[in-house]
């Protein structure tokens, strides 16, 4: 589990094709405090650390990125060079800064707009009709990894809808929505709540 607040952002330094995709992410973490076996969220997306290396502050970690996260995910996340927003698995004790997270991306958005305001951004961010259900205002969603909260929705009469995220300065300066641009696609994790209520009510008739 995870609580969708990014400790730090890495980048991926290459890319081995090897029946699943091979990935090896430098990030400042220390190699040190991390074990083979770990799970780290990778930009919403849990991965179980395969391999070691570098050191403090300069880390090299290895993931196997499976062909089902790969059809899942946002087109050419897994590709040399991409940043992502990272953070290891919760530990009992742990703060819980921001909302329970399971590092399982449900579907991929596209932001369809952006505006600066007070020095936030301002996103509008598109889910598709299969997963407009689950997003409330008020409520608690997963952006490439990051805890936010929906401000409103807007339903649109196709059945998707348009949902409206605040990014204040601190969150864009440590996470790669500060890079996010309209048209660009990001993973989605809808709040696990919603998922289990969605199931009952569908159960119930």
């Amino acid at each position: 589990m995870f609580t969708g607040i990014v400790t730090a952002i890495g980048t991926i330094e290459s890319v081995e094709q090897r029946g699943d995709t091979r990935v090896e992410v430098a990030c400042p973490f220390d190699p040190d405090t991390i074990d083979i076996g770990a799970s780290i969220a990778c930009s919403g997306v849990c991965l179980t650390v395969v391999t070691l290396g570098g050191t403090k502050g300069d880390a090299r970690i290895g993931f196997d990125v499976s062909g089902e996260t790969v059809s899942r995910t946002v087109p050419g996340m897994w590709e040399q060079g991409r940043k992502l927003n990272l953070e290891p698995a919760l530990r009992l004790g742990d703060e819980l800064g921001g909302h329970l997270v399971t590092g399982h991306v449900d579907t991929v958005g596209e932001a369809v707009s952006k505006r600066e305001e007070g020095g936030s951004w301002h996103f509008a961010i598109r889910i598709s009709r299969a997963f407009a259900p689950f997003v409330a205002e008020k409520g608690s969603i997963t952006v490439d990894g990051v805890s936010l909260t929906v401000n409103n929705v807007r339903d649109r009469t196709d059945g998707t809808c348009d949902f409206a995220l605040n990014i204040i300065p601190h969150t864009a300066e440590v996470t790669t929505l500060g890079d996010l641009s309209e048209s660009d696609s990001v993973n989605l994790e809808i709040d696990v709540l919603a998922r289990y209520l969605r199931r009952m009510q569908s159960l119930a008739g």
